[in-house]
C-alpha cells in the first residue's frame, strides 16, 4: 500500500486540526483524526512533542533574553523551566528576578521568584527552580 497516498486521503477526509476539538461522537481529537480520548499518545510522541516545545522555549529565550546563554547550565534549566511553564510574555514580567539573574545576584533572583504569585501556584516546582538558581 502507498502510505503517502493513504496519508493524503486521510488528510482530505479527516481534515487537519492543530488544536484539540470534540468530534461528532464526542471524542477529544487532534491532528488528522487522532482520538485522544481512547488512543492518547505514545511515549515516543510525547517525547517528540516535548523536544519541539523545548526547542521553542530556548529559541524564545534566545530572542528575548540573549544573555541567558551566559548563565550556568543549572540556571539555564531553571529559566527554561519557568518559560516553559508560564510562557515568555509572563516570564518577561518577572523584571526583578530577571534583573538579578542577569546581574549575577542569584540569591536575590531566587528570592524574587519565590515571592511571586507564580511560586504559590506551582508550589514545589518553584522551590526546585529557586534551588537551581541558587546553586547554578
Amino acid at each position: 500500500m502507498d502510505q503517502a497516498k493513504l496519508a493524503a486521503d486521510l488528510r482530505r477526509d479527516e481534515g487537519v486540526r492543530l488544536k484539540p476539538y470534540t468530534d461528532t461522537v464526542g471524542k477529544l481529537t487532534i491532528g488528522v483524526g487522532r482520538n485522544l480520548t481512547d488512543v492518547g499518545l505514545t511515549p515516543a510522541e510525547v517525547d517528540a512533542l516535548l523536544a519541539n516545545d523545548i526547542a521553542s522555549v530556548t529559541q524564545a529565550l534566545d530572542q528575548a533574553l540573549p544573555w541567558w546563554r551566559g548563565l550556568s547550565e543549572g540556571r539555564q534549566r531553571a529559566l527554561a523551566n519557568m518559560a516553559f511553564n508560564m510562557g515568555m510574555p509572563t516570564l518577561l514580567t518577572f523584571r526583578t528576578t530577571l534583573g538579578h539573574l542577569q546581574a549575577g545576584r542569584f540569591e536575590q533572583a531566587a528570592e524574587a521568584a519565590l515571592a511571586s504569585r507564580w511560586a504559590i501556584q506551582v508550589g514545589d516546582r518553584a522551590t526546585r527552580i529557586a534551588a537551581l538558581i541558587r546553586a547554578g
